[in-house]
């Protein structure tokens, strides 16, 4: 694979693989509800990509280091209101 057709492969994946959790992070923003999301997935899913992104910066690659920071972004904000909803339901 040419250097030309693998940066186009790296940028696609990382589109894709990014705008995978745009839908979970725009319905759990309008609706509040992330009852059945699972803590310990998302805690684990945000580790996985802060290092994905510290590989990015060790590989010097502005895709990895992109896409996975956008991604962060994204399951971190649901992350945020899984931890808040159970903080709530605790004092419930």
């Amino acid at each position: 694979m040419n250097n030309f057709l693998g940066e186009i492969v790296g940028y696609l994946s990382g589109v894709c693989t990014t705008l995978a959790f745009l839908p979970q992070a725009i319905k759990s923003i309008t609706t509040k509800n992330v009852s059945g999301l699972s803590l310990y997935m998302y805690i684990i899913y945000c580790m996985g990509l802060v290092f994905w992104i510290l590989y990015g910066v060790y590989l010097h690659s502005f895709q990895i280091m992109l896409f996975n920071s956008i991604t962060l972004v994204f399951n971190g904000i649901i992350l945020y209101m899984i931890i808040k909803s159970n903080s709530k339901n605790k004092k419930k």
